[in-house]
């Protein structure tokens, strides 16, 4: 090797070749850093894209689980919202509305229920005197009407994973006694 470091001999070939500038950024530690930034990027990329898309799937369960118990909470406050389907409906519509998103693929459905609570213990029967004559008195504990609502909306993904549907449904369902005066 020359002293003013025009030329190099390889150390395990012992060859010699002529180097007129220093070896480069490819051949440095912080090219190598570079190239591995480089390579990992889209990785990190498509990771920070998943979890994105997980936050905002799990934002949006949590907005429909909402919206059924706002539609639960309207018609628990008594008998005659227990069975107000359209009162139902436009509260859970609205808080899912309110949180900003669409109800165009927002569903809402409600269901009354009726049966003996015994210490927690909830034996079903019909609702209506016309086909339950025992209906709103029982033998052992005391008479519960439920309401039941189900909110059903389509979630929609950024991207197109592999193996993972673009729109899956998220449904959640918020039962309440309803308050009897």
């Amino acid at each position: 090797m020359k002293a003013h470091g025009k030329t190099r001999t390889s150390l395990g070939l012992g060859r010699c070749s002529q180097v007129g500038h220093d070896p480069g950024i490819l051949l440095s530690p912080s090219g190598q850093s570079l190239l591995e930034v480089a390579l990992l990027t889209p990785m990190l990329l498509a990771l920070l894209l998943g979890v994105i898309e997980l936050g905002r799937y799990a934002y949006f369960s949590i907005l429909v689980g909402n919206a059924a118990r706002s539609g639960a909470a309207y018609g628990a406050q008594n008998l005659v919202q227990s069975v107000d389907g359209t009162g139902i409906r436009t509260a859970a519509n609205n808080d899912f509305q309110n949180n900003g998103q669409n109800a165009s693929s927002f569903t809402v459905n409600s269901a009354t229920s009726c049966g003996c609570d015994s210490n927690g213990t909830i034996t079903g029967a019909a609702c209506s005197t016309s086909t339950n004559s025992t209906a709103g008195t029982c033998a052992s504990g005391h008479w519960v009407v439920m309401v039941s609502v189900t909110a059903t909306g389509t979630f929609n993904s950024l991207f197109n994973y592999p193996g993972i549907p673009k729109s899956p449904t998220v449904s959640n369902t918020a039962t309440l006694q309803v308050a009897q005066k």
